[in-house]
């Protein structure tokens, strides 16, 4: 279903909305000059290829010093991005909010999809990591591509308000707004019932144990969501995850 590419203006437009403010709710101000800043749009450039282009637009921030959080777009971005992180930090782990594992071998004859970014990032040993929660879909395929993989799976059907991870390694965080239940976040192209509350995303990402150095907000379908209630979810993780970045 398109749409997602329509996100990151409504995402943006959401963050610097005068209804809320740039407080996160550790007390983290994200609008005090030079703590927090917009790189402006990825975009296709004739005659590159869009993945090359997300790379090198992400390495050159890291080159910098800075440290990316990229809005979709849907989650084969996420593979692009994952390419210049690691490069930056080796060892790498991951934490990837879904529904979906995305870890098929190829979809729809596609080896990079939306539904593959992670097979690619553990097939070139992009990650020593990966931890995907909110996982309520895997099927037969993708529980031994899991296992291939060494993937850790926190699935809703085993959730723990308590729960709490640690990461020993510099930390990326993926985050499809489909992990949310579609009660939290409608504005998805593929709702799948029985996933997370926004309460409960974000106070297991304040609950990290971990180096943040990196993130994505990925799949958010403007068409999708008229009320605008998935582009305010959006703009609350966003402040969050960059809080915890920040610590």
């Amino acid at each position: 279903m398109k749409g997602p590419a329509d996100a990151p203006p409504q995402i943006r437009a959401a963050f610097r909305s005068e209804s809320s403010n740039l407080w996160s709710e550790s007390g983290v101000n994200l609008g005090l000059e030079g703590t927090f800043f917009d790189a402006g749009d990825v975009g296709p450039v004739p005659g590159t290829e869009t993945f090359s282009l997300i790379e090198d637009s992400v390495r050159t921030l890291l080159n910098d010093n800075l440290f990316p959080i990229c809005l979709g777009g849907d989650h084969s971005i996420t593979y692009p991005i994952i390419r210049a992180v690691s490069k930056q930090y080796p060892g790498l782990s991951i934490l990837h909010f879904d529904a979906h594992p995305d870890l098929y071998d190829e979809f729809l004859g596609n080896r990079h999809s939306h539904a593959s970014p992670f097979a690619r990032i553990m097939e070139e040993g992009l990650a020593q990591r990966l931890v995907q929660v909110g996982i309520r879909t895997v099927n037969g395929h993708q529980r031994e591509q899991a296992a291939r993989f060494g993937v850790e799976f926190v699935e809703m059907r085993n959730w723990r308000d308590d729960l709490t991870l640690t990461f020993d390694s510099p930390l990326y965080i993926s985050f499809d707004l489909d992990a949310l239940d579609p009660a939290f976040a409608p504005g998805v192209s593929h709702r799948e019932p029985g996933g997370l509350s926004t309460r409960q995303a974000i106070g297991l990402i304040q609950r990290l144990r971990a180096t943040v150095v990196g993130a994505d907000i990925v799949e958010f379908n403007p068409r999708m969501d008229p009320a605008q209630i998935t582009a305010v979810a959006c703009a609350k993780l966003l402040k969050e995850i960059a809080a915890k970045m920040l610590e």
